[in-house]
Order: structure tokens, then sequence, then C-alpha cells
């Protein structure tokens, strides 16, 4: 006996596109009713405004206080007049007159002598006309005067300046020591400074600057000046 079914159709064949479609169909409908609201109309008011009112605006009726007028000042106080009589007599001042006449003597003003200061100015050692003078460096011109002096300084430092003073402060090595000095117009040294690494090598440079000769002073257009 031969079957009836035709083998060609398969009811299975499209089974998952119309489940898809089906569960589409399903959701969107369930998502509406979720979503879906109803409103009573009969509970909106949505109000009414109307421009035709004024507003009023209340202003509040104030009252200016008034103060009362300040009391008047106190009475000035009543002057006492005293009388006291007159026992002491006063000199009066006289005053003269400071004019004076033709006939009057003219009385003669001696002469006012005005006495010049000297100012005590200080040129330089390199500037200056006339170098100070060491004794013993009268000959030369200035250039020959300005290098007599510093070996001759130089000699009087070196005999007199304690070389030991070193040793024993505990220093060693060679030891840098400057001394600014100035001779005045009178040829002395003065102003004696002093640096050096210790305060004992000042100490005996500025002894020792000190014992320097009296010099020849220095001259400026013919005076004599102070030179550092």
């Amino acid at each position: 006996m031969e079957p009836k079914k035709n083998p060609k159709a398969n009811v299975g064949r499209n089974s998952s596109l119309y489940f898809a479609i089906g569960l589409m169909l399903m959701l969107f409908l369930t998502n509406f009713a979720i979503n879906y609201k109803t409103y009573d109309e009969s509970n909106i008011d949505i109000g009414q405004l109307n421009l035709d009112e004024e507003l009023e605006e209340e202003i509040p009726i104030t009252q200016q206080q008034v103060l009362p007028p300040p009391p008047p000042p106190p009475p000035a106080p009543t002057e006492v007049i005293e009388i006291v009589e007159d026992e002491e007599e006063v000199e009066e001042t006289v005053i003269q007159s400071t004019e004076t006449n033709q006939q009057e003597k003219i009385v003669e003003v001696k002469q006012v002598e005005v006495k010049e200061v000297e100012e005590d100015l200080e040129i330089p050692f390199a500037v200056i006309e006339n170098v100070p003078t060491f004794p013993g460096c009268e000959k030369g011109d200035n250039n020959a005067k300005k290098k007599c002096m510093s070996d001759k300084i130089q000699e009087f430092v070196s005999k007199k300046f304690n070389t030991d003073l070193a040793s024993d402060l505990g220093l060693s090595g060679r030891q840098r020591i400057t001394v600014m000095f100035k001779i005045d117009k009178s040829g002395e040294v003065t102003g004696v400074q002093a640096r050096a690494p210790h305060p004992g090598l000042e100490k005996e440079a500025a002894r020792v600057v000190n014992l320097l000769p009296k010099m020849l002073p220095g001259k400026q257009r013919g005076k004599a000046v102070t030179v550092p």
C-alpha cells in the first residue's frame, strides 16, 4: 500500500521564522500594554490668567516722629571784676626813634678781615703733581721718586717686620698683607689700615708702617696736600 503524504511537504521547515515573528508580536503587545496610560479629564484644571485686573499696592501710612527741641545752653558765668589798688609804680619803656638827620656823624666801620679756610684736599699718589719724597729720594722726576720711595719702604719694612710672627701664629706659606696709609700736609704717616689673614699680622704691619720716617709732603699747584 503506497503512503498518501507528499514526501516533499515539510511542515517544520519554517517553524523558527514563525516562532520569531510570534515572539516579536507578543513583545510589542506587552510593551504597549505596560506603557498605556489613561487620564481623568475632569480632574485637570490648567487655570485661567486674567490680565485685566490691576494689582493694587497697599502703601502703609507712616507718621514722622517729632523730636522735642534741645534744651537751652547753660548761662555764661558772670565775670567778677576785682578792683585792685595801683600801689606799684611801673616804669614805661621808651622806644627811641631810629631816624637820623644830616648833622649826625657817621660811624666808621673798620675793615672786616675774612680768613680763608684751607680745604684738606686728598690727591691720589698716581696723579699728584709733586709726589711725597722719602728721605734720600730727592733727585729725579716724579717717576724716579715713586720708584725710589717704593724701594725704600720695602727695604724699611723688611728690616723692621717680625718675619717669625707667622710661624708663631701657626701660619704656613707666604702671607699677603695689604697696608693703606696717608701722608699728610706735614709729611707724617696717618690713617694706617692693614688687612691680613690674621689679626696679629695686621697689628704688626700697622706698627711697622707707623715707624716710617717723616717725608716731604706732596704738592698740588704749589700747595701741600694729603696723599693717600
